[in-house]
C-alpha cells in the first residue's frame, strides 16, 4: 500500500479528540487522492464499523505527509489541534475519537479494500503495533 500510517497518537482524555491524530504518508511514486475513502475502526476480534467518509479529501504527492486530526478545528472543548512545520492538517470532523485502546485497528478503505491500515499500540514509539513477519 502506498498510503501508510507513520504515527498514531491517542487523545489523553476522551473528549479532547483534537488531540488524537495520525500522520499519513504517500510512500508511492504517484499522487494519491483520499476523496471518498471510508474510515473504518475495529477492536480485536470484532467486525469493523464505518465511521464516515473522507470528503472532500486531500491529495498527497509522492513522499508527502499530512497530519490527520479526528476532531473539529473550531471546537475548543475538543482541545488544541497539533501543528507540525511543513505539514498540512486535515480534520475528520468526528464527534468522538477513533482509538479505543491497544489493538484498535484503523483503516482507510475504498469499496471494502484497504488503502491504509494500522493497529494502535500505546507502548510503541510511533503508536503503531509491529506487523508480524
Amino acid at each position: 500500500m502506498a498510503l501508510v500510517f507513520e504515527e498514531i497518537h491517542a487523545a489523553p482524555q476522551g473528549k479532547r479528540i483534537n488531540e488524537e491524530w495520525f500522520v499519513l504518508a504517500n510512500s508511492g511514486g504517484t499522487p494519491i487522492s483520499t476523496a471518498g475513502l471510508s474510515v473504518v475502526v475495529s477492536r480485536p476480534g470484532k467486525r469493523g464499523s464505518v465511521l464516515g467518509q473522507i470528503d472532500p479529501g486531500f491529495l498527497l504527492q509522492p513522499g508527502e505527509k499530512i497530519l490527520v486530526v479526528s476532531g473539529v478545528p473550531g471546537k475548543k472543548s475538543q482541545g488544541d489541534p497539533p501543528a507540525r512545520e511543513g505539514m498540512r492538517v486535515y480534520h475528520l470532523f468526528l464527534r468522538e475519537g477513533l482509538l479505543r485502546g491497544d489493538g484498535t485497528t484503523v483503516r482507510f478503505a475504498l469499496n471494502q479494500m484497504d488503502v491504509a491500515k494500522a493497529v494502535y499500540d500505546k507502548a510503541a514509539p510511533n503508536g503503531i503495533a509491529a506487523t508480524p513477519p
